[in-house]
């Protein structure tokens, strides 16, 4: 199906539900749950998902899980977006909280075929047989080396939300301490103990997930890493592969 919102089709009496759509750039969709448990996926362009505990840059390579009732919110780029509703009963596998997994090409191929299958597909045709190949793949997929947490409270969540709209590596810490009216040790502890990771970690994990979204536009490294803040390529590339395990090249979208 393409083109319709999963609440009128929900009641559809099918284990898993496809759904096609396409967002235009900068479409933000509203905040929201499902009844059903969602794989999101972007068969072109870029998203932004927000969830209350964390929040990723998700490129065609990627997709994300998200449970059943959890509240998200998502900016689409030019977005030609694959999903999939689950009845929580069929997938007993699906993590409790938002996750974003790598797609492989096989699992790709299977998520761009869903968007056509007919609403009310024979359950024991082809179309279910593509629907549970796309479940046996989902479930053997990795998660994404990169997550970022984001603090629960306020206003040290509102800081972070502001930095993800331009990070900068050589913005100082002691800035936000200021406005918090902490000391940096006071934030650094805070920080750590509302995500789970260190202050420092979570700004590098950041720039990346930047990076990765002005990749995809065709930037160059060069330019990226001058607009983060770093001393040089050289040195953004370093910092790219230690978070990712891979090269900046791998999202370059000159080289896709």
């Amino acid at each position: 199906m393409r083109n319709v919102d999963i609440d009128e089709v929900d009641s559809l009496d099918r284990d898993v539900i496809p759904i096609g759509n396409d967002y235009p750039l900068g479409h933000w969709t509203v905040s929201r749950s499902h009844r059903r448990a969602q794989v999101l996926y972007g068969l072109t362009g870029s998203m932004y998902v927000e969830t209350p505990q964390a929040s990723w840059t998700i490129e065609p390579g990627q997709a994300v899980l998200i449970p059943a009732g959890a509240v998200h919110v998502a900016r689409m780029d030019q977005v030609s977006m694959r999903s999939l509703y689950l009845e929580p009963g069929c997938s007993p596998w699906f993590p409790s909280r938002s996750l974003p997994i790598d797609v492989s090409p096989l699992l790709r191929e299977l998520l761009d075929e869903s968007a056509d299958l007919a609403p009310r597909y024979d359950p024991h045709g082809r179309d279910a047989t593509i629907l549970g190949l796309a479940l046996h793949e989902l479930r053997r997929a990795s998660p994404t080396p990169v997550d970022l947490p984001l603090p629960a409270a306020e206003p040290l969540r509102g800081i972070c939300r502001e930095f993800l709209t331009a990070p900068r590596i050589d913005l100082r810490p002691a800035i936000w301490a200021e406005l918090l009216h902490v000391s940096e040790r006071t934030l650094r502890r805070r920080f750590r103990a509302e995500t789970g990771i260190g202050l420092a970690e979570w700004r590098r994990r950041a720039c990346v997930l930047h990076a990765v979204r002005l990749l995809a536009t065709g930037r160059t490294v060069a330019d990226i890493a001058a607009e983060l803040g770093y001393a040089g390529p050289g040195v953004f590339s370093t910092m790219f592969r230690e978070v990712t395990g891979s090269a900046p090249s791998k999202y370059d979208a000159r080289y896709s």
